[in-house]
């Protein structure tokens, strides 16, 4: 456990709060001052040749490092965190940022006092250690009042509730300077499918992000909505379930430009999805504002295993993607440590987590550089995607007086090497090249 050296007297109030699939208790100090002196921290920052560097931009979510082992078969193996804590540990291993759920640092019931008080901690700790919040969210799932749904919940008080709470954690992210507010709708969905006609579901849905996207307007906000997507969990159906339901939908909304998508490893995998051909997607609709990464197995429960640790070649391909595309966002790790780890635990699934990141990042130039692969692209021909497939004045007439030139059965005997292209990724991948 994180301790301080000095413990000042307790805040009056303290919490639970549930986050995702764990639930923490969070005992908060008065008057703690988050200086970096003060803690006694047993973690180094990555050594070595996979060193994050700033522009990395590597974040963790506080109910990330923050959970506490709980499952649905099992209580907290682990004590909470105080996120002044997790700040300053995640600064520490050489993290660009902090994410955080809405009550994950500000409980519901706190008053505006109690709110200042959480907050001026949570800044000062920030501003000592010159971590950054690009993105925040909002907790739309946990509470009895959503256990039919938030934003689409067939009762409209519930509906009215639940769009308040989520405004006010576009406030809060404005407050700490995010640019991206996450929605993901977990309880938007059914298991009783005459319950939830989902036309009417997918109206609500969007009526109430044009009403976010309007109030950030009516502020002056530069915040961005990503809509996560997931197949089902704790639902048995999810309205928007994968990378493409999102981006279709997204386009029907009032303002789709102020709206995009938070892809996650697992949940497109859990669908059994490539989620690097997701992402590729959403970033060939400019839509990628922002994305999760963690390691899931096809077909399994939401595992958020950390980074790399399954489905190692998909990760590779994600990481090539990334860090060839020009995408400039977070590498946001929304997993969690093993339920059979302790306090250390914690910190070496975080590290691992960045590590195995900047390993197949060197992967991914090894992969550009390497002329064995190179010569097998060419075989491939996958150069010859960037040919426009229309020929001269672009007309059908044109078309089919091409290919009238055409030897089919030639064209049916190419060999394309995928078995050595594919051979030579593998080795790449276990190092032998």
């Amino acid at each position: 456990m994180f301790t301080c050296t000095q413990q000042p007297r307790l805040l009056a109030f303290g919490y639970r709060t549930l986050v995702g699939d764990s639930s923490f208790f969070l005992g908060v100090t008065f008057g703690l001052l988050a200086r970096h002196g003060t803690y006694e921290s047993d973690v180094t920052m990555t050594s070595g040749p996979y060193e994050p560097q700033p522009e990395d931009r590597f974040t963790f979510g506080l109910w990330t490092v923050g959970n506490v082992g709980r499952d649905p078969f099992g209580v907290e193996v682990r004590e909470a965190l105080d996120p002044v804590d997790i700040v300053h540990r995640l600064a520490d291993i050489g993290a660009y940022g902090v994410t955080l759920h809405d009550n994950d640092l500000v409980p519901a019931d706190a008053t505006a006092a109690e709110r200042e008080v959480l907050l001026k901690r949570f800044r000062e700790a920030l501003d000592s250690t010159g971590l950054k919040v690009p993105m925040t969210t909002v907790n739309l799932f946990t509470r009895p009042v959503f256990k039919e749904g938030a934003l689409t919940a067939n009762d409209p008080d519930v509906r009215r509730f639940a769009l308040a709470k989520a405004l006010d954690a576009i406030d809060l992210g404005a407050e700490l300077g995010a640019d991206i507010f996450v929605l993901w709708g977990g309880r938007e969905g059914t298991e009783a499918h005459a319950a939830k006609p989902v036309a009417e579901a997918l109206d609500r849905y969007a009526e109430a992000i044009n009403s976010m996207t309007a109030y950030i307007g009516a502020r002056g906000y530069k915040t961005r909505i990503a809509i996560e997507p997931k197949p089902n969990e704790p639902r048995g159906d999810i309205l928007l379930p994968t990378v493409g339901h999102a981006l279709a939908f997204i386009e029907s909304l009032d303002s789709p430009e102020l709206v995009g998508v938070n892809p996650e490893f697992a949940h497109e995998t859990m669908s059994g999805l490539s989620f690097h051909h997701g992402v590729a997607q959403a970033l060939w609709a400019g839509k990628l504002f922002h994305i999760d990464l963690n390691a899931q197995r096809i077909g399994r429960f939401d595992q958020d295993f950390r980074f790399g640790s399954e489905e190692v070649k998909e990760a590779f391909y994600l990481v090539h993607l990334l860090e060839t595309s020009g995408y400039s966002g977070m590498r946001h790790f929304d997993a969690h440590p093993y339920r059979t780890e302790g306090p250390d635990g914690v910190w070496d699934f975080a590290r691992g987590c960045i590590r195995t990141y900047l390993i197949l990042k060197e992967k991914a130039a090894r992969f550009e550089a390497d002329a064995d692969i190179r010569a097998a692209l060419a075989v491939a021909r996958v150069p010859d995607l960037a040919t426009p497939t229309t020929v001269g004045d672009g007309s059908a007439e044109a078309l089919r007086a091409y290919v009238k030139t055409l030897d089919e059965a030639a064209l049916g005997r190419a060999h394309y090497g995928h078995e050595q292209l594919d051979q030579l990724v593998t080795e790449l991948l276990l190092g032998v090249r």
